[in-house]
């Protein structure tokens, strides 16, 4: 479980985060959703301690993250975010071995290789793992930083907007994979979204956020309505029946 008390974070007079008071079950994918500006990625960051909190305290499986060593936050929280700058003359393989640091510290261990392959595996790879990142289409790039998260092998799993540059299909399938790590791996997954329909369909619970506030929180049934919709995205919403379940109408 993830919980959030009283957290708050300024950036200056006119942006400011929280206080939030937010708690994310175990288990299954929570999406973030809201408008662009509204702190999704900002929530995100701070969950990971990759950004610092002003005021409040943070929990994640009982830890306080801010107290917590990095080595030991490392095996209990794995964060990609948007940017990422590795070099691209890194193979697949590579690139997912570094996950294992917290474990290995750059000596790989026979332990190392059989969750690398694992990932490598999962994400359905293993033609490309010896293939350089500069050499991949963006939706094999992506599932390989994919693979690398998951090979770190934490219960918790952190995404920000993963699903950036990549097209329908592609889109698609990097959500499917995610459902089953979900399913069976057992991992809890936070993602950031901006397709609110891709959240009603994959996620198991919606958080919505808006002017740096969690406005809404709830299943995809409860968040997916007219009323609710509309609300947090500022424009008219349209829930409407799809042959695979609700899909919001907003053109």
């Amino acid at each position: 479980m993830i919980t959030l008390s009283n957290v708050g974070k300024s950036y200056g007079h006119d942006v400011t985060i929280g206080p939030v008071d937010l708690t994310i079950p175990e288990g299954g994918i929570t999406a973030l959703v809201g408008p662009n500006g509204a702190g999704k990625s900002t929530l995100l960051t701070m969950i990971g301690r990759l950004l610092g909190i002003d005021s409040g305290h943070i929990e994640v499986a009982g830890y306080d993250v801010a107290k917590t060593k990095s080595k030991d936050l490392a095996k209990i929280i794995a964060i990609l975010r948007q940017e990422n700058h590795f070099i691209a003359r890194l193979t697949v393989r590579q690139l997912v071995g570094f996950s294992r640091f917290p474990y290995s510290q750059g000596r790989l261990t026979e332990a190392d290789e059989v969750a690398i392959n694992n990932s490598i595996t999962f994400l359905n790879l293993e033609g490309l793992q010896d293939r350089y990142l500069d050499e991949l289409s963006g939706g094999q790039r992506q599932r390989a930083y994919v693979a690398m998260v998951l090979a770190q092998d934490t219960e918790y799993v952190l995404l920000d907007e993963p699903l950036n540059n990549l097209d329908m299909k592609h889109s698609v399938q990097m959500m499917r994979h995610l459902k089953r790590a979900a399913q069976e791996l057992g991992r809890t997954i936070i993602i950031v979204l901006h397709d609110i329909n891709f959240a009603g369909h994959y996620a198991d619970h919606i958080c919505a956020v808006k002017d740096g506030q969690v406005t809404e929180f709830g299943t995809p049934a409860e968040i997916l309505t007219d009323d609710v919709l509309t609300r947090i995205f500022d424009t008219p919403v349209h829930v409407i029946d799809g042959p695979n379940g609700a899909l919001a109408v907003y053109y």
